[in-house]
Order: C-alpha cells, then structure tokens, then sequence
C-alpha cells in the first residue's frame, strides 16, 4: 500500500533519475508518445472524417443547415413563393437556393444507334432546375464544372451533368444496375425525358466531383425549363435550401420555421435530420475499426516503456538495494519508476495536443485530403482525445509499474551484491 511519504520520496527519487537520464533516451521515449497518442486520435479521426466528408459534402452542396422539402402527399411545395419570401426576411439566414426537382431519364447516343433492338444508352438521374446565379452563390455549383462552362440564366436547351452519370468518371460501368452514359463531352446532345415529355438538350458542362457528391449524380438546367418539361404553370418548389449565418443554431431555425406553420406544407429538417439513415452506424462502425488499429499503438507504446523502465531498473539493480538497505521502502521505488512512466506520457501527450489542434485539426480542414470517395478532415473532439489520452497514460504507468516491481522485489542483498 502506498504512503503520502512513498509518494513524496518517490517523487523525489523520480526527479532525479529523469535529470540525470539520457537526453537521447528520454527524446526517444517522448517521441514514441508523441507518435502513440497521434495513432490513437488520428487513425479513428481520419476513418470517422472519411464518412464526416461526405456528410459535409452534402451541407455545403445540397441541403445547407436546414431544408425544407415537399410532404409525402404532395408533389410540391405548396404556397412556396410565399414561404421563400418569409425564410428570406430572417435575419438568421445567409442564403438560400429553391430548387424544382423531377426524376428524369437521360439518353445518349440515340442518332447513332441503327438497331433499334439495341439497348438504348440511357440512364436515370435526379433533374434539378435552379435559379442558377443563387445556386452557385449557395452550393459552388459553378466552381465543380470540370468540363465545359457554367450555365447562363439565358441559356435554352442547355444542361450539366454530373460525372458519376458519365462512363469515363463512374464506376457504375462494372456495377450492375448502374448505366453511365458513353461518349459524352461539352457539346454533346442528349434526350432528356420528364413526366413523358422528352426534349433534345446539349450538354454545355460537366461537374467533377468526388463519387459520394450529390452533384455528382445530378443532372442541371435552369428553373424555367424543368418547369416546362413537367408540365407545370405554377412556381412552386419541390426543395429550399438554407444556409444560416454563423452561429445560428439549426434546431432551433427549423422549431421557428415549424412554429410559423410551414410544417403544414411542407417537411422542415435541419442537416442532421435530413441524413440519409444507416450514415451514424457507419460512422460508429469506421469508429471501432479506428479503435481496434489505435490499440496496437497503445500495446506498442506499452512494451517500449515496460523495456526502457525494466533495463533502466536493472542497469540500476545495486543501487535500488542501496536504497533499500538505507530504509527507503520499496513502494517508493516503485512510485519513482511509476512518475517516470507518467511524465514520459503526460509529455508526449501535451505535444501531440499541440500538434493535433494546433495544425493537423485546422489544416485538414482547410485543406481536406481529396480522396475518390469524399474530401477526409480530421474528427477529434476534445472529450474523445481525453479519454485516449487517459488511456496512454494509465496503459504507461502500468507498463512502467510491473518491471519495476519485478527488480524491488528482489532480496536487498543479493541486488547489492548484483547476484540473480
């Protein structure tokens, strides 16, 4: 059982073995905590920030912090003029884009193809028809035309088409169901039919994006146009994204927008609500494979201390029977090599805190790791990295605890004399 004055005289004894170590033994230990810590956050945050950048991906692009969306009855917005009119007078709002929206099929190729038995190059997509100034300002739709050039207010008969639904950028050619449209280029005419209707169209660009983008899969025209190939007379809107300004609390935006009665014609959700279902399950699913590659990082930091403290404790075995032959007891010497092991984690964790929040964090999410299935940032809430660091630390201490123990409790005299 350990004492106040073990405690103290271990505390005392660990002071002078940490000045007196090696400066390059003591960098080195410190570096595999730093290195151990950053494994423990980094891994799981990268895998989580994985899932987090499509998420996000669907904020910035399509939903914004709340979205208000047509009833399961209806097939429109009703009275949407109206409802833009009030959503845009709040002063909560940044900006937002209303958009009509038509599932619709798109065929390529059609004035080449001779047989007619032949399987039409064609496929399905979501049609959006903008307002296509407030659509860039809101979603940066503009700025993802890889191929080709942005869409003119004025423009008739012209479209943009997400990459996913073109064969040279999907993956969809090897997944069965998936149809992605052969030979299309800025310039090419396809058929695009909505509720019956069918109209010749040129594709005057191409959104490049990653795989998992919601623009990536659409197809879009100017508001006016897709108005008229579903047949409608009326200006009401099947969507109405929202960004707020800064600091804005959605939840508490969207029981506003309940509470004035939108609810009643239409559906309101903020970004989370809006989700897709089975996203957080993966997220927690990335999360445990995150833990379990963290973990052999924290069993390799383990044995490195449990090595360090155990030649440290027998390169010093006659001098721990020195002490002990003078009255020091051997619960102090333990707590000596146990504050070792602490200090040796307690630093390499605050240098790992100031390099994970104080460039990785910011940096990864300025400047997100492009990958073909989203834009990865990097997930580390502070409560998660606490426990994790918690973890290091109290893995460490134990390491250091056992090899100590092992050489204190050896006989005073046979470690004096340096007999096994």
């Amino acid at each position: 059982m350990f004492t106040p004055l073990d405690a103290k005289v271990g505390w005392y004894l660990a002071q002078r073995q940490v000045k007196r170590a090696s400066r390059w033994t003591t960098g080195l230990v410190v570096f595999v905590m730093v290195l151990t810590f950053l494994n423990l956050v980094v891994v799981t945050g990268i895998l989580v920030g994985l899932i987090q950048g499509i998420s996000n991906l669907y904020r910035e692009q399509q939903t914004g912090d709340v979205i208000v969306t047509t009833l399961n009855s209806k097939n429109y917005i009703e009275s949407s003029q109206q409802i833009i009119s009030f959503i845009r007078e709040l002063p909560q709002v940044e900006r937002l884009s209303a958009r009509y929206l038509a599932g619709g099929t798109l065929e390529a190729n059609y004035k080449t193809r001779t047989d007619q038995s032949e399987k039409a190059n064609q496929t399905g997509a979501n049609v959006f028809g903008v307002d296509t100034v407030a659509e860039d300002a809101f979603s940066k739709l503009g700025s993802y035309v890889g191929e080709g050039s942005y869409l003119d207010p004025n423009d008739y008969d012209q479209v943009l088409i997400g990459s996913q639904l073109i064969d040279r950028y999907s993956f969809g050619g090897d997944v069965p169901g998936l149809t992605p449209l052969k030979d299309i280029h800025p310039g090419s005419k396809i058929r695009v039919t909505i509720n019956g209707s069918t109209r010749e169209m040129t594709v005057k660009g191409i959104i490049v994006t990653t795989a998992n983008s919601p623009l990536a899969v659409g197809v879009f025209m100017p508001e006016g146009e897709v108005r008229e190939l579903m047949g409608r007379t009326d200006f009401n809107v099947n969507q109405i994204a929202i960004r707020l300004k800064s600091g804005v609390d959605p939840a508490a935006f969207r029981d506003l927008l309940k509470r004035s009665g939108v609810a009643r014609v239409a559906s309101v959700q903020t970004f989370e609500d809006a989700i897709p279902n089975g996203v957080e399950e993966i997220k927690q699913t990335f999360a445990m494979l995150g833990n379990a590659i963290s973990s052999v990082g924290l069993v390799v930091a383990s044995i490195t201390i449990f090595i360090v403290i155990f030649i440290n404790a027998v390169t010093r075995r006659k001098f721990i029977g020195i002490l002990k032959g003078i009255g020091i007891s051997g619960e102090a010497i333990e707590l000596s090599y146990m504050f070792q092991s602490l200090f040796y984690a307690l630093i390499g964790s605050a240098i790992g805190l100031a390099i994970l929040y104080g460039f990785l964090v910011p940096y990864i999410s300025a400047h997100p790791i492009v990958l073909p299935i989203s834009n990865v940032i990097l997930v580390a809430p502070l409560p998660d990295t606490f426990v994790r660091i918690a973890l290091l630390v109290a893995a460490t201490v134990i390491a250091g605890y056992i090899p100590a123990r092992m050489i204190v409790r050896k006989n005073t005299l046979e470690s004096i004399l340096g007999r096994n």
